[in-house]
């Protein structure tokens, strides 16, 4: 198997392809974290239940 050489400037093309995901991902993942955060202040609402336990089996 033979390796071919690879332009130089192919290499930073793709590096910079990664550098502008990996941006992307981490405003993503920043975006759900605030949503996340934010979601975990509000109680989430609750069923009552019967005073006497009757719902209990």
């Amino acid at each position: 198997m033979s390796q071919e050489a690879v332009p130089s400037s192919q290499p930073k093309g793709l590096l910079q392809q990664m550098e502008e995901l990996m941006a992307a991902l981490n405003a993503d993942l920043s975006q759900l974290d605030a949503d996340f955060q934010q979601s975990a202040e509000r109680p989430a609402p609750t069923t009552p239940t019967p005073a006497d336990g009757s719902d209990r089996a």
